[in-house]
């Protein structure tokens, strides 16, 4: 099924007898905090070796059969997997056909639209998917307000006005800035707009997108200080590299519309999966700057770095920031030519 978003925080709190949770969208912060609370809700703690399985993308195959090892020391047992992807599928669907009574809880971040493990999911009565999608609005200022007072401090509305257009593009960042405000006020304080800008600078909130985006658009200072704060958020080199190579693939099939006549505003729009609307501006522009031909040398690259960065001993690390400032590099030249 489809959790509505009204139903969401009582599902987090309880999952009842769902057996498998989908959490995908855009904002990898909030799948994460997500994943991370229903995990605690069912085990009791995010790091029991008992109760708790945790998995990686290229563990997928394991998945059915750790939904089917019983607890040792009773409870019921979850299955973490992080960066989920279609791959999956096999292993959830066997896990929805059998009577395993484990928790299985996915991060699916950037999962494409049609995707077969999301139609899996949602067509199961007792599994859930959960879209995770950056904050706005009266959303947004909920949220703000909810930390800080969580935090034990208050805010005056002109401050929470400013923070809500600075913070947002992910759960994760949004929430590392806000505990810098609480603890610039300390407990029992009042956040005004001097507090707020004087502890939220102009690059809070960068996330991995941020990173590409900024990389594909020829901006090298950003994208250099947004993988900063991804890489040091507890995103891994291979997933910073996956996530470039399907953020290039969606380029390149958008370009190749555009060589073949359609317009790149038209381009933008018909990119699969859909760009989110705050970010059409830059996927657009960087159509602009990347040639068919370059995307796909670009690819190749991040494919490369990929099979490197999996080599025994390799620095995983220099290699990803490497060639995701390349990218920079090249498309800030691109910029330079006009």
């Amino acid at each position: 099924m489809k959790l509505a978003p009204q139903r969401i925080a009582r599902f987090l709190r309880d999952p009842g007898a769902c057996r498998v949770v989908l959490l995908y969208g855009d904002d990898h912060g909030l799948i994460h905090e997500r994943a991370a609370m229903l995990v605690r809700a069912v085990a009791g703690s995010a790091d029991d070796p008992f109760l708790v399985a945790e998995l990686t993308r290229d563990e997928a195959g394991r998945l059915a059969d750790e939904a089917a090892s019983l607890p040792l020391t009773g409870g019921r047992r979850v299955v973490w997997l992080r960066d989920a992807t279609d791959a999956a599928t096999t292993g959830v669907t066997a896990i929805l056909n059998g009577a395993a009574a484990a928790l299985v809880v996915l991060e699916a971040p950037s999962l494409p639209v049609r995707s077969r493990l999301r139609g899996v999911v949602e067509a199961a009565p007792d599994a859930a998917a959960v879209a995770c999608y950056p904050e706005e609005g009266h959303v947004l200022e909920e949220t703000i307000s909810a930390t800080l007072v969580d935090a034990g401090v208050a805010i005056e509305r002109d401050a929470l006005v400013w923070l809500s257009a600075q913070l947002g593009v992910d759960r994760a960042s949004t929430r590392q800035e806000l505990e810098k405000v609480a603890l610039f006020v300390g407990p029992g304080g009042r956040v005004d707009l001097d507090a707020a800008q004087a502890c939220v600078g102009d690059l809070a909130g960068l996330s991995l997108d941020d990173a590409l985006f900024a990389a594909t658009g020829g901006d090298v200072a950003i994208a250099d200080r947004a993988l900063e704060l991804a890489l040091a958020e507890g995103a891994t080199a291979v997933g910073v590299l996956r996530a470039g190579l399907m953020h290039l693939q969606r380029l390149h099939r958008a370009r190749l519309m555009v060589d073949e006549g359609a317009p790149a505003s038209q381009a933008a729009k018909s990119a699969r999966p859909p760009v989110f609307f705050r970010r059409t501006g830059a996927f657009t522009r960087a159509l602009g700057l990347w040639p068919s031909g370059g995307l796909a040398a670009a690819i190749a690259a991040l494919a490369e770095a990929e099979r490197s960065c999996k080599r025994t001993g390799a620095p995983d690390i220099a290699l990803v920031r490497n060639a995701i400032l390349a990218l920079a590099r090249r498309a800030a030249a691109a910029r330079a030519r006009g």
